[in-house]
Parts: structure tokens; C-alpha cells; sequence
């Protein structure tokens, strides 16, 4: 039998974690009732301005089909903001968060709130859309290479205006903390298949990198996908080398990245970062700002790891230095080691 609220989405739901973005409120059933979206930590209204059965069908999806529309607040009227107006779903969309609308700007009070009734006999199809987020290539969940789920397939974000801000809004909608780090460039490699957003803009006050201003056509290739590394996780990072498994040493620590000196630095404490970043076997441990000279403090001094140590944290260490930008440290892992001979790359 087919209920209201099929089972099969409540199964999905708890596996995914996933926490619907609208809700039918003060209908009859869970199948009627005034639209909501949920935004900016809260629950908001949708104008009945234009909508009509295609808008519905979105809001009905996974409960049936549209059985009417009923407009001018019929399920009572909300209170608190109005998010959306104008609204003008094709009925293809997973969520009327990606119809075209307006958003912030409205001529509506909650006498003009809309509602919908479905027929309450829907069958599952999976449906997810752009607030379905992930970081790959990291050091965990909490850091990486961003992919958002659409169109049934995985693709990245380009890096154009990609800043704190949108850092920000990833980190909050995987409950990963606060924003530490927005990098470019592929800083956790390339991606594959398709380029979902572009010029992003996010205020950091939005709930998914979906809600954020942005372009669904690009001029970018996977050389520029985003990356954001969050404060879930103890972090380093390896900047201005190769990829990011070489490149000088920096840490996060006291809400700021700092490098390390090179005193005792060697290939014990190269082997502990390469493990802590999952790149391989440490290849090389160069010191005297190998890599460029960093800026800022210099956390860590005279390093002494075992090489059995999970992170760089771990090993003996001094907080105290003696050092300057010229002694930063740097590491070269396996992951990105090459031999070139005669133009020609030997793996």
C-alpha cells in the first residue's frame, strides 16, 4: 500500500541524513497544506504570485500527483519572512528551491500564502538535488575537492569568486564547523564528468551552497575546481608545490596557518605528514624554504617524529622558536614524485 509519506523516502532520508527543505503545514494530512521552504535557519512562505499546477507538481514530489493549488492563504497564513515570489518551475525540478524565482524582494503578505493537495499515492524516485554536498581527496569528510550531487551524476565547483564566504556555507551544511580554508586550483586534484556551478557568491549566511548566487554555465575547466578545508579535523596542508602532496609545511592552529622550521627536520617527520595527508611514502624532506617562504607565525620548531605518529601534533616538538621564513619546511610524498627524462615521464 502506498502512504502519504512513503516509507521508502523516510529509509532514504535517515540514510542520507538528508533534511527536507519544505513541508506542507496545517493541511488535513502530510499530503495538504501551506507551502514552507526552510532557509536561513528558518521556516519561510511562497507567494501565490504565478504559481501554478507546475510549481505544485515540485512541491508535491514524492506525495502524488497535484490534486489543485489553492491560493490567498486557504491553509491559514504563515508568519515570519516570505522567501520566495514568482515562482516558475518547468514540474521537472527535484525542488522548488531550483525554480526560477525571485528571492529577498516581494509584494506579498501572508494573505497571498500558497498551499498545494496531493493525491498522497506517490511513488519513490530518487531525486537529489544541488544540496547534496561532499569534499573529496581530503584529509577526512571535513576537507577537499567539492562535488555536489545533480542531474543523477557527482561534478565539481569552479573556483571563480570562490572565497571564504562560500567556504563557509560548505562547512555549515556538512556540519563540519567553521570555514578554515577556500582554495583554487584543484588544490585537492581534479575532478571528472561535469562542472555544476560557477561564480559562486554566498553571503555565509545561507544553509546550502545551492541557496547561494550563482551560474549553472561556465568557462572553466577541472584545473579550477574548488576545494574547502573545514575546522572538524586537526589540519596541514602542503602549499606551493605540486599538487597537495608536495609543498612547504603549514599548520592551523589559534585560527590562523603558520609554517614550521626546519631544525632536526627530516624524513621521520616527512613520513608523519605524508601519512597525515594520505599522500604515500614521504620522498624527501627539503628545509630552507624550498617551496617559497611562508608568512605569519612559525607554530612548531625542532620536530622530532618517530615516523609512527598519526599526526605532526604528535611528535616531539617546541612551540618556542628561533627561526625566520628562509628555514620553512617542506615535504615532498610518493603521491607526487616523478621522474622526467628527456620530456618524458617515467611512473
Amino acid at each position: 500500500d502506498y502512504t502519504c509519506v512513503n516509507l521508502t523516502l523516510i529509509l532514504l532520508n535517515i540514510i542520507l541524513k538528508f533534511k527536507p527543505n519544505r513541508k506542507l503545514v496545517n493541511g488535513s494530512d502530510l499530503c495538504s497544506g501551506r507551502v514552507e521552504v526552510y532557509q536561513i535557519g528558518q521556516w519561510r512562505t511562497v507567494c501565490n504570485d504565478i504559481w501554478d499546477l507546475n510549481d505544485s507538481a515540485v512541491a508535491c514530489r514524492q506525495l502524488g500527483n497535484v490534486v489543485s493549488a489553492p491560493e490567498r492563504a486557504y491553509f491559514g497564513q504563515g508568519s515570519g519572512p516570505i522567501w520566495q515570489d514568482d515562482v516558475g518551475c518547468s514540474g521537472s525540478e527535484c525542488s522548488i528551491t531550483q525554480c526560477p524565482h525571485t528571492r529577498g524582494t516581494h509584494n506579498c503578505r501572508h494573505g497571498n500564502d500558497t498551499g498545494v493537495i496531493c493525491s498522497g499515492r506517490g511513488v519513490f524516485l530518487p531525486c537529489l538535488d544541488l544540496s547534496f554536498v561532499r569534499l573529496v581527496n581530503g584529509n577526512g569528510r571535513c576537507s577537499g575537492r567539492v562535488e555536489i550531487y545533480h542531474n543523477s551524476q557527482w561534478g565539481t565547483v569552479c573556483d571563480d569568486n570562490w572565497d571564504m564566504n562560500d567556504a563557509k556555507v560548505v562547512c555549515k551544511q556538512l556540519d563540519c564547523g567553521s570555514a578554515v580554508s577556500s582554495l583554487g586550483s584543484a588544490y585537492f586534484g581534479q575532478g571528472s564528468g561535469q562542472i555544476w556551478m560557477d561564480n559562486i557568491e554566498c553571503s555565509g549566511s545561507e544553509s546550502t551552497l545551492r541557496q547561494c548566487s550563482h551560474t549553472t554555465t561556465h568557462d572553466c575547466n577541472h584545473g579550477e575546481d574548488a576545494g574547502v578545508v573545514c575546522s572538524g579535523k586537526e589540519f596541514t596542508l602542503l602549499v606551493n608545490g605540486n599538487g597537495r602532496c608536495s609543498g612547504r609545511v603549514e599548520i592551523y592552529h589559534n585560527s590562523q596557518w603558520g609554517t614550521v622550521c626546519d631544525d632536526n627536520w627530516d624524513m621521520n617527520d616527512a613520513k608523519v605528514v605524508c601519512k597525515q595527508l594520505d599522500c604515500g611514502s614521504a620522498m624527501s624532506s627539503p628545509g630552507s624554504a624550498r617551496f617559497g617562504q611562508g608568512t605569519g607565525q612559525i607554530w612548531m620548531d625542532d620536530i622530532e617524529c618517530s615516523g609512527s605518529e598519526s599526526t605532526l601534533r604528535q611528535c616531539s616538538h617546541t612551540t618556542k622558536h628561533n627561526c625566520k621564513h628562509d628555514e620553512d619546511a617542506g615535504v615532498v610524498c610518493l603521491s607526487d614524485f616523478r621522474l622526467v627524462q628527456n620530456g618524458q615521464n617515467h611512473k
